[in-house]
This record gives C-alpha cells, sequence and structure tokens, in this order.
C-alpha cells in the first residue's frame, strides 16, 4: 500500500486551520463567559438517519467541545443546538421538521440560543429556502459538505448577527483532521469514504452528499489503530458503498486491501463494514473475510428486489443470480456468516409476479435479518417521477406479508443456536426491559441476558436457552 496523500479528494490544511481559529475564538468568548457567570455554555446534537449521520454528529459534537461547549442530552438546557437531519425518507424529514418547529419557544425564552440545521436534508435547495422562511429562529444551515465550517458559521454569526445559509461547497471534499467526541467507549464508527456514483433511481443520496471520495488509507488505519490502542472492541467502517473505496484515489488499493491492512492491528477487537453493493461485492472481498483474524463473519448486502425487471428499473446493475452467486460464495466460505439485506416494497412498476420473486428469493437466501421499507416517493429522484406508481393499500398489504414470511424464516436461523455458548459484546441496561442486560454477538445478533454494570463494554460468554425472531435469549458466564 503506498503512502501518499490523495489531493484531489482532500482540504487544505489551511482549510482546516482556519476552522480551528474559528473555533479557538469561540472557546475564548465561552471561557470568559464561564468566567464571568460561572456556567459552561452547553451544546446538543440530535441526529437522524443512518450511521453515516451518526459518525457525523460525533464530529459535530467534537467540534463543539473544541469551541468550549459543554454537551448536554437535553435541548432545554443548551445554549447550541445542532439538528442532523436525513433525507432517505420524506417521514424522516417530516418528523425533523416537527422537532425543529418545537424549539421556536426555547428560542423565545433564550434569545441568545444558536439553533443550527444540517445534513441530507438542507442539502436540498427547496428544504433550506423552506428553514429559511419558515423557520425565522433557525440561525444557519449547512449540508453534508460543509459539515467542517461549523465554527466558522457559528463565528459569523455571533459577529454580524445575519443568519447563515451555506451553499453546498462547489466540490465535495474530505476533511481530516476533526475531532471527533464517540459516544461508546467500546463500539465506533469510521467512515473510510463519502458519496455515492450508483444514482439508483428511488435513491436521494448522490444528490445530497455528492460523488464517491475515498480516504487515504494510511489516515483511516490510524485512526482505527488508535481506537484499539484505547481499548474499542467493536469497529465499523462506513459508506455509502464500501465496495468501491479506492476508485479515485491515487494509490492502487481497494476495499479488500484496505481491510488486510487493519486486519492486522493487533488486539481484541472484531471488524465490521456497512454498506455493500452487490454489484462490486467481489470474491478477493470475501476470501479475506474468511482468512482475517478479526473481520465479522456478518455482511449486509442490499438486495432491494427480487425481481430482475424491477432491479432493472431501480439502476442497481445486478440480477438475482449474480445475487445468489455472491451468498453461495459467501456460505461455502463462510458456513457461519449471518447475512442481512434491505428491500424496497412497492416500487414503482411492482406486479405481484415481481413481489413474488422477492418473496422467492427470501425462501432462497434465507436472510438472518431484513430491513424493509415501504417506498416512498423522493422529489428529485427519477422514481418519484413515474407513473405506475403502487396504490398504498396495496404495498401496505404486501410489506405485511414480507414481514409474515422474514419472521418465520428468522425464527429458523435463531433456532439452531439454541443450547450454543456465544461471544456477546455488551452494551448495558436493555433499553426493553430493565431486568436484562443486552448486547451483540459476532453475526451482530441481540443477545438479551441477566448482567451487571461491570459487564458494560466487554465480552462475556452467554449460552442461548430461547430464540425468536428477533433476538436471543441467555445466561451469562464467564466473561472472556
Amino acid at each position: 500500500m503506498r503512502q501518499g496523500e490523495n489531493k484531489q479528494n482532500i482540504r487544505s490544511q489551511s482549510e482546516i486551520d482556519a476552522q480551528n481559529a474559528y473555533a479557538a475564538q469561540i472557546r475564548a468568548e465561552n471561557d470568559r463567559y464561564e468566567a464571568e457567570t460561572g456556567v459552561r455554555r452547553r451544546a446538543f446534537v440530535l441526529t437522524f438517519g443512518c450511521q453515516q449521520n451518526e459518525a457525523d454528529s460525533e464530529t459535530l459534537a467534537g467540534m463543539s467541545r473544541q469551541m468550549g461547549y459543554a454537551l448536554t442530552a437535553t435541548p432545554e438546557d443548551a445554549d447550541l443546538i445542532l439538528v442532523n437531519t436525513c433525507a432517505i425518507r420524506e417521514h424522516a424529514e417530516k418528523k425533523a421538521l416537527s422537532i425543529i418547529g418545537q424549539y421556536k419557544h426555547l428560542k423565545a425564552k433564550n434569545p441568545a440560543l444558536l439553533i443550527g440545521v444540517c445534513g441530507c436534508m438542507v442539502t436540498q435547495e427547496h428544504r433550506r429556502d423552506e428553514i429559511k422562511h419558515r423557520y425565522p429562529y433557525v440561525d444557519f444551515t449547512f449540508g453534508t459538505s460543509s459539515l467542517f465550517r461549523l465554527p466558522e458559521l457559528i463565528c459569523t454569526k455571533l459577529a454580524r448577527g445575519k443568519r447563515q445559509f451555506c451553499p453546498e461547497e462547489q466540490k465535495y471534499l474530505v476533511a481530516e483532521g476533526l475531532p471527533v467526541h464517540r459516544e461508546s467507549t467500546y463500539r465506533a464508527w469510521v467512515s473510510v469514504m463519502y458519496g455515492c456514483n450508483n444514482f439508483c433511481s428511488y435513491c436521494i443520496v448522490p444528490y445530497v452528499r455528492g460523488r464517491e471520495r475515498s480516504r487515504a488509507p494510511e489516515a483511516i488505519v490510524a485512526e482505527v489503530r488508535e481506537l484499539i490502542e484505547k481499548g474499542y472492541k467493536d469497529i465499523t467502517l462506513l459508506g455509502q458503498n464500501v465496495n468501491s473505496y479506492g476508485k479515485v484515489l491515487p494509490e492502487t488499493v481497494d476495499f479488500a486491501d484496505l481491510l488486510c491492512e487493519i486486519d492486522k492491528i493487533e488486539g481484541d477487537y472484531l471488524l465490521r463494514f456497512m454498506t455493500s453493493h452487490p454489484k462490486d461485492a467481489s470474491t478477493k472481498l470475501i476470501d479475506v473475510m474468511a482468512s482475517s483474524r478479526h473481520i465479522a463473519h456478518q455482511f449486509h448486502l442490499p438486495m432491494q428486489s427480487g425481481s430482475d425487471e424491477v432491479l432493472r428499473v431501480m439502476n442497481r446493475r445486478y440480477d438475482t443470480k449474480k445475487y445468489y452467486g455472491i451468498v453461495e460464495y459467501m456460505r461455502e466460505k463462510m458456513p457461519d456468516v449471518t447475512i442481512t439485506s434491505d428491500i424496497i416494497v412497492g416500487f414503482p412498476g411492482e406486479t405481484e409476479e415481481d413481489f413474488e420473486g422477492t418473496l422467492e428469493m427470501l425462501r432462497r437466501v434465507k436472510f438472518d435479518m431484513l430491513y424493509s421499507f415501504i417506498y416512498s416517493p423522493r422529489k428529485g429522484t427519477p422514481a418519484a417521477e413515474m407513473e405506475n406508481q403502487v396504490p398504498p393499500e396495496v404495498k401496505s398489504a404486501r410489506f405485511d406479508r414480507l414481514l409474515a414470511l422474514q419472521n418465520e424464516i428468522a425464527t429458523e436461523k435463531n433456532q439452531p443456536l439454541v443450547g450454543k455458548t456465544l461471544r456477546v459484546l455488551c452494551d448495558g441496561v436493555s433499553k426493553n426491559n430493565e431486568a436484562l442486560y443486552s448486547g451483540r454477538t459476532e453475526g451482530n445478533k441481540i443477545a438479551f441476558f441477566e448482567g451487571t454494570p461491570d459487564d458494560t463494554g466487554r465480552y462475556v460468554t452467554v449460552q442461548i436457552d430461547r430464540a425468536d425472531a428477533f433476538a436471543l435469549y441467555g445466561k451469562k458466564h464467564e466473561k472472556i
């Protein structure tokens, strides 16, 4: 793996230094305020959407701390509110707008409160304009390409008093060296690339996150090594399509090569990644997983539909034969692999025959878990303009049938785990049942058991005595 900086994709150090200077100015003001009042100003970060948004929010939190804000879990206590939005489905946008609307009374109580809205939703011009005209108490917006400019936006707002509506950058580039405040001390997200070049006909991501750009491999390896040295045990590499990592790098390196480099790092940890596009899932990648020391035998491979015609109209660029061939090869090389997927129900033009094809693929593949969605038109995507939209009642009925079948399959897949002893990374007390602790297996399945506070963030062994479609239940044994 050649060393070197990907100069086409990386923001200059002078740009990052400029933001650090803005951050220092704000920190000095926050320090002065605390010295005079005895109160430290606080920041609240609210996140909608995917794991990439969660990773972005950890950077927002890191920059907030760099600027001298303490972090708070409640917006009522905040002097700075940042709402990191999602645009994948309209429901997510409406929910974000509803919550932003509730902050109006907070601004009325505290006129000095700063409110910023960022992320995928405001990358869309019509949403940015909506915020500007209908939410006058929002102080600034910035999209996914401008996240690194948060200190500048706050500094400009404080100095001039004018609202800031940051347009998208002319060029989507990677900003290295930004501070990160991680929510967990044992699980971590690490972005390896940003953007997407696939333009699936239903998806807004390429329009709101830009074209693919990969981080330099040495920067990723260094970040992962630092996490492992700090004791992180579960690290997930993120990208809209990790399988296309490296295509625009000056180095000759692909995602499998990157995994090999990380796998060389000594330590007790599991390495995961998401998301993979089937058209780019190579046998080389699967071979690397099978021979690795640290890569979890877990693969999230979105299928979206079991109809070749629907896949063609979706612009997915693979068919069911190719998809099933990938699955067969994975199971040949890793018999214990856990395979999960995404399915869209009711895509425009989906016939009953098309949907039956999806059900048949579920029966053939037998996914361990499925993330299924009813198709939701996204303004600006080709699918939203298609005339043959499936009626809502048909989509709902098909969705129910899909869930019923998948529940049967998931239960069947989990039953052989009963009686086995599995290694589980404990996440602490379950949010759904305070009498139990929960954690994740190597296959990323949720396991519930009776635990203690000391178990949180550690590996424990759990003997499984019951399984259903969504979870495993068992008794804890000694720590390992």
